[in-house]
């Protein structure tokens, strides 16, 4: 297979995968009528971005070639083809471009068969050579400018006919070069084509922008060096580009970028700068995936960390990994070289981060295992403080770092490891537990002295009573030093006699010193609990004498739910007086509408229980019940006026006096004129219900007038009866007459 026909196959793949449908005939001849330009790359694509391309596509090929008329519609066709083609596609092939518009043009007719083809080359040949043969030229008349005057004289002309060879028209027909006939130059074979370009990439004088070579200073200016590079003129760079070498000098080979191929006076156009940061950023990105240690200089200091010059390149040193213990002064590194290794590289903003920190470890690493292969679990080591944190203390043992847990630096408990050690002091671990594979060493400073619950009083015993100093408060209580290292806990509970907990916080602080008993003590868990109230005498031990049934108190509201509210009455006695034992008229849906927090509320005993310490309250019982006095004043079918309070769904709440509250059914909201009773509307209402027992009492004031309406009609009715009654007996006693006045005619 020939380069022409491998290249055919090619763009039929390329067809295929747009789904252009494609006769291969047709396509075949196409392509071998562009010629040579197939396998040039800067001619094998067609741009539809550039308008210029696209008018020599319409001139070149739709106009001289297939003898269109410039028109929009030639223009019209040429966008179809690349809206076909796709506008985001960059392989436009110029053979499928062309190819498209012959199809969508109807040009298949200038692409003939070759049969076709040699029999209308005879048929031009044989009239060529009859032509030829031909005795003698006819003369022409010359004809004057007045048409009055006819032709005067006509001379004949004798020409000479020179001799015509004799021309075989088959052997002509296969000798012809039909390509030089349809494109105008000598066809050149696809091998020497492509050989040819091999031997152009060899060559160096040619040049694209943005490359990148390597150029020899031949001379230098005041200003400028200029670079040979072996193309067909020398490039101009500024020295600035050379400041970091001020010793460059002829003969030096320097790196260079092509800038541009030509400038506006048509010289080439170079840059070293931009050279060395593409030379730079390679060898960069070279380290970073082969893990090459480089080196560079630190040129300053810049928040949190150094900055680097790598090949050029300014690269970003964090703090932490400058060395693998903390650094406090960084100007010690400054203007220093240093072996790096490139950890990350940020393609998008330019960024680089080098590392000191991982030469380092990638070091210590084999000095850490044969360390911690030699550990034993209690082991006492001595070693420095390397760091000090919030949670713990860093030491170093010599080659390894060992963790000191802020809970295992002292039995007492601290709030930060400062307070117990310091910055490179030299102290005595003893090793809890290491992990040979992850390299981790946990020690231990307070299990080098006795646990303080071995110390403890062994006479210390529950009821006993402590004195201590409040170290931790929490939610559910507070701890209570009772000797260097014993702690107990004080719960909540245990603070006050009062049922209504709160918070420690509201009883002590950190630092106070306070007395507690011990409630309980377990020496081998070493837990001990503590209680306040029990050194206060408890206020239930003679409760049902300070308040007994039916008595009368003042209480302080200290916490509601949905079903009533809390009352204190002293510290440690609390009661509970129930919604329902709020008012005796109003409905009250939750305490907060009645009272607040910490208001005063008159209370009445209604039950005591001293062993489960319940005391049940009532506040509307220190009142009398309105509703004894009501009952006769609100009977069945009286009517009184009231206010609307509020309207809901069901009906509506209305005041009356004596602050006697009554609901109305929506349906009896209804008022004379149609509408409906409002919030604020003043009416009269009707009992229709009343029960002292629920505290119920229904009303209507539709009832009102209803009932009056219904005796109007009553009344109505009775005299339009009686009416028809009299008029039914005068029409009978008419009749009657009328009858006797009948008889006596006859």
């Amino acid at each position: 297979m020939t380069k022409t026909e491998e290249k055919i196959e090619f763009y039929i793949a390329e067809m295929e995968k747009l789904g252009v449908n494609f006769k291969k005939d047709l396509f075949t001849k196409v392509v071998k009528g562009l010629g040579p330009s197939i396998f040039k790359k800067d001619a094998e694509i067609v741009s539809c971005s550039d308008a210029s391309e696209l008018a020599t596509v319409k001139k070149n090929f739709l106009i001289k070639k297939h003898g269109l008329e410039d028109s929009e519609k030639l223009d019209e066709a040429i966008q179809a083809v690349c809206e076909k083609m796709g506008k985001s596609n960059k392989k436009k092939y110029r053979a499928i471009f062309y190819y498209i518009l012959v199809e969508d043009l109807g040009l298949e007719g200038n692409y003939p068969d070759k049969a076709k083809k040699e029999e209308v080359k005879k048929e031009e040949t044989k009239t060529e050579t009859k032509k030829a043969e031909a005795p003698k030229a006819e003369t022409k008349e010359a004809v004057t400018e007045d048409s009055n005057v006819v032709a005067e004289l006509a001379e004949e002309a004798v020409v000479e006919i020179p001799e015509v060879e004799v021309i075989d028209p088959d052997k002509f027909l296969a000798e012809f070069n039909w390509h030089k006939y349809e494109e105008g130059i000598e066809e050149v074979d696809a091998d020497k084509i492509e050989a040819f370009n091999k031997e152009l990439e060899n060559i160096q004088g040619f040049v694209e922008e943005r490359q990148l070579l390597e150029g020899t200073v031949i001379r230098i200016t005041d200003r400028e060096a200029i670079i040979d590079i072996n193309s067909k003129s020398e490039g101009v760079i500024s020295l600035n580009e050379f400041r970091y070498n001020p010793h460059l000098k002829v003969g030096d080979k320097v790196d260079v970028l092509v800038d541009k191929l030509e400038d506006n006076t048509g010289q080439l156009v170079l840059s070293h700068r931009k050279a060395r940061v593409i030379k730079a950023w390679q060898r960069v990105n070279t380290a970073h995936e082969t893990g090459e240690v480089v080196t560079g200089h630190v040129k300053c200091r810049t928040k949190g960390g150094m900055i680097v010059d790598v090949f050029g390149l300014e690269a970003f040193l964090p703090g932490s990994q400058i060395d693998v213990k903390p650094i406090r002064d960084y100007d010690q590194y400054v203007d220093k070289n240093m072996e790096f290794k490139v950890v990350k590289i940020n393609h998008e903003f330019k960024n680089v981060v080098v590392s000191h920190k991982a030469l380092i470890e990638a070091d210590i690493a084999e000095q850490k295992k044969e360390i911690i292969g030699q550990l034993e679990k209690g082991q006492v080591l001595e070693g420095v403080v390397k760091n000090i944190t919030s949670y713990g203390v860093f030491v170093d043992l010599g080659g390894v770092d060992g963790l000191v847990h802020i809970t295992d630096l002292s039995w007492s408990r601290i709030n930060h490891p400062n307070e117990v050690v310091e910055l490179d002091q030299t102290l005595n671990v003893v090793i809890l537990d290491f992990d040979e594979d992850k390299t981790r060493i946990q020690l231990g400073l307070k299990q080098l002295t006795k646990h303080p619950w071995e110390a403890l009083d062994p006479n210390l015993k529950v009821g006993d009573v402590v004195e201590g100093e409040i170290t931790i408060i929490a939610d559910y209580g507070a701890f209570i030093e009772v000797a260097p290292g014993v702690e107990g806990l004080i719960h909540v509970s245990e603070m006050s006699w009062s049922t209504h907990l709160r918070s420690a916080q509201d009883f002590v602080k950190v630092g106070d010193k306070v007395k507690a008993q011990i409630l309980s003590l377990d020496r081998e868990d070493r837990k001990m609990s503590l209680g306040m109230k029990q050194l206060q005498p408890d206020p239930w031990t003679d409760i049902t004498a300070k308040y007994p049934v039916g008595s009368k108190h003042v209480g302080t509201v200290r916490n509601y739910t949905n079903f009533g509210v809390f009352v204190e009455l002293e510290e440690g006695i609390d009661g509970l007086v129930y919604i329902s034992d709020l008012s005796w008229t109003k409905k009250i849906k939750h305490p907060s509408e009645f009272v607040k927090v910490g208001d005063k509320l008159d209370v009445v005993v209604l039950e005591l229980n001293p062993e489960e310490r319940k005391l049940n309250l009532g506040h509307k019982q220190t009142q009398e019940n309105p509703w004894d006095a009501v009952e006769s004043k609100y009977t069945i079918g009286s009517v009184h006026e009231g206010t609307v309070k509020e309207r809901n769904d069901k009906g509506a709440i209305v005041n009356f006096e004596d602050n006697v509250e009554g609901f109305v059914p929506s349906r009896h909201m209804e008022k004379e004129d149609g509408s409906k009773l409002v919030k604020g509307d003043t009416a009269d209402f009707k009992v229709l219900e009343f029960n002292k027992e629920y505290r119920r009492l229904v009303v209507s004031h539709t009832a009102t007038f209803k009932e009056q309406e219904q005796k109007n009609i009553a009344v109505a009715k009775k005299k339009m009866e009686e009416q028809d009654k009299t008029t039914i007996g005068e029409a009978n006693q008419a009749l009657a007459d009328l009858k006797k006045k009948m008889e006596k005619g006859e």
